[in-house]
């Protein structure tokens, strides 16, 4: 997506767990501001989304966030002009990990959607774990039904895969010939580890690790590491 300013945290779950604290660390020091202020927004976790929202909060609090939660669940909230004041000021706008097509859903062409696009123009990092990061890309593949659809393009020319250190990549990669050959790059990123960057040009933070399936084939990357273009 052209134009944009902030960068991207695509988180592959398990989100605000012992393990994520050094990754969040990290999310929250690129923003540049101390204390950074986080809104938690739980939109994906329809069976709790309460204790979706106060784990996020509590967790980003002890690290020295200025944490707060965002409760817009559904498409209406997401029209909602008050609802959506809550973002303002937000350096970090991190969505919870759920229902990825009750996500996609609420989000896609809403009023919500348009103020946080808006917010990382202007140099707001935009997070999401599992759910929330598979969103972000340009497609995403629905759990267990395996279809891909459009997703909201914001990391474009990417989709992401979660939860994969439970995946064998040389099972994977033959799944995804047909979209890697249209282009796309795939980011297999394990649970409490992210990709923290933008198309072409993210750094891996966490605890685990990521694979990127291009066309050409798949690389695994580590904590720290640089995933750039033409790589």
């Amino acid at each position: 997506m052209t134009g944009m300013t902030g960068l991207i945290a695509l988180v592959g779950g398990e989100e605000f767990r012992q393990y994520c604290r050094e990754m969040d660390r990290e999310i929250m020091q690129a923003t540049g501001q101390t204390p950074a202020k986080v809104v938690v927004i739980p939109t994906a976790a329809v069976t709790g989304p309460a204790k979706a929202a106060n784990d996020g909060v509590t967790h980003f609090a002890a690290l020295g966030g200025n944490a707060g939660q965002l409760m817009i669940l559904e498409r209406e909230q997401a029209e909602d002009g008050e609802l959506i004041q809550g973002i303002a000021g937000a350096d970090v706008i991190y969505f919870t990990g759920g229902n990825p097509n009750h996500l996609l859903d609420t989000l896609r062409d809403s009023r919500l959607l348009e103020a946080i696009l808006a917010a990382v123009a202007q140099g707001t990092i935009l997070a999401g774990s599992s759910a929330g990061a598979m969103v972000m890309g340009s497609l995403m593949r629905r759990p267990r039904a395996g279809e891909w659809l459009p997703a909201l393009g914001i990391a474009d020319g990417t989709a992401v895969l979660p939860h994969h250190e439970r995946s064998d990549p040389s099972e994977v990669a033959p799944q995804l010939e047909s979209q890697l050959s249209g282009g796309l790059t795939v980011l297999g990123i394990d649970a409490q580890t992210g990709c923290l960057g933008r198309p072409g040009n993210w750094r891996v933070i966490g605890s685990g690790k990521v694979t990127v399936y291009r066309p050409a084939g798949w690389q695994i990357y580590q904590a720290s590491e640089t995933i750039s273009d033409g790589e």
